[in-house]
């Protein structure tokens, strides 16, 4: 085990990298965080010069940075043992072996088994997002890609039961048995649900949407992301509608969340495609004189209301 006393960040992040090409665990003793419960947030001390004080989000972001899972082992008034055991990349719904090749996102997928309404960072930003687009008073709502959905599910919790019975709820997804699991999760006359393919919604008899609501799904690769987005803002939302869009900027694997989208041919998170794609968004969204907001984590959610 190692003891992090008055190393610099610098010191300690070059010790853990060389330190996890050799092993899938590493064990270190730092300050207990919570004797700094009277300090001011951020602020940088030695205590009997040895311990410097680090946040335990300092760690946390050390983890993630590392690729790790962060134990607290021991814990007492002075110190605390950290271990960082380095996640299995390859556990990822990217990388899946599928039952079925034609159901990606369905209920035997990874994919599938991912929570995102567990994750703080998203459900914060969601409900953010809900409120400021003012759900209550919506009366159509379209998700596409619904998968389990689990955006109607937050916004289910979110409003009171008269007012989920007057707005007419639709979910579109490819994946059947996704769609199926929808259907039995919210059975309710209000809740409509379609196994179909995006890039046809003009098969279906829809109503134009006053919430257009859509996370992790139009940047799909078999989807025309600008070509797909300038249609349903013309077509399927209606004059004074909002819009709702999540941009994932994570990676989903071996059970944690990974800061920072991942680009084909690139060994590191490079996002540009992404800025580009919400970019792209926020200016034709205001030239159709809406008001955008972008906020966000490890999901950039870009928000849109009518002025007009």
């Amino acid at each position: 085990m190692t003891k992090f006393t008055n190393e610099s960040m610098h010191e300690i992040l070059n010790f853990m990298q060389d330190s996890l090409k050799n092993s899938d665990k590493v064990n270190t003793e730092v300050l207990n965080p919570s004797i700094s419960k009277d300090l001011y947030c951020g602020e940088v001390l030695t205590l009997d010069d040895e311990y410097i004080y680090r946040s335990f989000k300092v760690w946390s972001d050390l983890s993630e940075i590392l690729f790790c899972k962060m134990y607290v082992l021991s814990i007492n008034d002075k110190t605390i043992v950290l271990e960082f055991e380095k996640i299995n990349k390859e556990n990822s719904f990217h990388k899946q072996q599928l039952i079925n090749p034609n159901d990606k996102y369905g209920i035997e997928s990874t994919f599938f088994r991912i929570n995102k309404n567990e994750e703080p960072t998203f459900l914060d930003t969601y409900i953010s997002a809900l409120k400021s687009v003012k759900i209550q008073d919506k009366k159509n709502v379209l998700n596409l890609g619904i998968n389990k959905a689990d955006e109607f599910e937050v916004i289910n919790n979110l409003l009171q039961k008269e007012e989920i019975e007057k707005i007419n709820f639709y979910g579109i997804d490819f994946s059947s048995s996704a769609i199926q699991y929808s259907k039995n999760r919210f059975k309710a006359e209000n809740f409509n649900f379609y196994c179909h393919d995006i890039n046809k919604l003009e098969q279906l008899d829809l109503p134009k949407a006053d919430l257009l609501i859509s996370v992790g799904t139009l940047q799909s690769s078999s989807l025309n992301f600008k070509v797909l987005f300038m249609d349903l803002i013309q077509n399927y939302l209606s004059d004074k509608g909002s819009v709702i869009l999540g941009f994932p900027n994570c990676r989903w694997m071996d059970g944690e969340v990974i800061f920072g989208a991942k680009a084909k041919n690139y060994s590191y998170s490079e996002q540009s495609v992404l800025y580009n794609d919400v970019i792209f968004c926020k200016k034709y969204l205001q030239q159709k004189k809406y008001r955008v907001t972008l906020r966000g984590k490890n999901y950039l959610f870009l928000t849109a209301t009518s002025i007009k």
